[in-house]
């Protein structure tokens, strides 16, 4: 665990609850400091000899239902030693209504990565997926469930979409005004907003994840050595001949499309859009965005879609993975 951790930090904090990571950022001086948890666990039989030797290598876990439940970096580590697949607690941006070990799984990283509320009530800005068709009542029960964890952690919960997240941590430069894109595992989330006000916001489920699991199926591989090798040495530029990359180029390359036709069609959609005098930026961040050449395809494609308002940049975030956390940080200490 961290040094900040360890001491008594009362300052706000902010929580990016990801699909696939969970990132806590906090003021430290003048800058911001960052940790991170995979969002993952793995489950062995329970035994006294496999709880003392997890203990002795400080291993995150707990019991439950005569189960040991390991979770965070530690699961994927674990996983690997048996050759299996990690478990998640989340879904598309949500609680995971199939594992029953899921907000088990979540209060045991939150409460690593957080420790000890250090004044009553400390504020904690966390991240919420945006909109998105047919799962309103999930994302208003994840919601509500993370704000509760929460609250029995001794902090009080705020929630703010990700996508306005994005715009509070990329865009102080422009008065808060522009278009805020996170992709991650679960979701693609996305904040139109002027002034900080969000106008435009929605989420759509073709994101790392949807990359991940498609891949696997054309390639006879497993979604996990996807994501590895995706994360590790992919780079989005074409199709060269190499199964896993053509298969991972040809999904990317549908992400991008979705969520490009997503953008022109919402923005032209919304009614009493406000007037903006001056061009807005739009900044990218998530791990999705992190492979080498999904810039360039990604302009390339909102280049050919002719958007309804002028954009005075594009680019992707310093920090992809840390954009989030920190917009939530910056909105907590308003």
């Amino acid at each position: 665990m961290s040094t900040t951790t360890e001491e008594t930090y009362t300052q706000p904090i902010g929580l990016d609850v990801g699909t696939s990571r969970l990132v806590v950022a906090r003021t430290q001086g003048k800058r911001y400091s960052y940790e991170a948890q995979l969002n993952a666990f793995f489950t062995l039989p329970h035994s006294r000899l496999a709880e003392s030797l997890l203990q002795r290598e400080n291993v995150l876990y707990q019991v439950k239902d005569d189960q040991i439940i390991v979770a965070g970096n530690d699961a994927e580590r674990l996983a690997e030693v048996f050759h299996a697949e990690t478990r998640r607690p989340m879904k598309e941006g949500v609680l995971n209504p199939l594992e029953p070990y899921a907000i088990d799984v979540i209060r045991l990283i939150v409460s690593k990565l957080l420790g000890s509320a250090g004044a009553p009530a400390q504020k904690v800005y966390f991240s919420v997926p945006a909109p998105i068709a047919g799962n309103e009542g999930g994302i208003r029960h994840h919601r509500e469930s993370i704000r509760q964890l929460l609250s029995e952690l001794g902090f009080e919960g705020t929630p703010v979409e990700e996508g306005l997240a994005v715009v509070f941590g990329e865009m102080s430069a422009s008065n808060f005004s522009g278009i805020g894109i996170s992709c991650g595992s679960g979701l693609c989330n996305v904040c139109l907003a002027v002034l900080s006000v969000p106008v435009l916001s929605f989420s759509i489920a073709k994101a790392g994840d949807f990359i991940d699991a498609q891949s696997a199926l054309v390639t006879g591989d497993v979604a996990t050595r996807m994501r590895v090798q995706k994360e590790q040495n992919f780079r989005l530029n074409g199709m060269n001949g190499s199964r896993v990359n053509n298969a991972l180029t040809v999904y990317y390359d549908e992400v991008i499309e979705n969520l490009v036709k997503k953008l022109k069609s919402s923005i032209s959609a919304t009614p009493k859009l406000p007037k903006m005098t001056n061009p807005i930026p739009l900044v990218l961040a998530g791990g999705t965005v992190m492979p080498d050449g999904f810039f360039d395809r990604f302009r390339a494609a909102l280049h050919a879609s002719e958007l309804p308002l002028k954009l005075s940049e594009v680019r992707v975030s310093a920090e992809p993975l840390n954009s989030t956390a920190r917009g939530l940080l910056m909105a907590a200490l308003c």
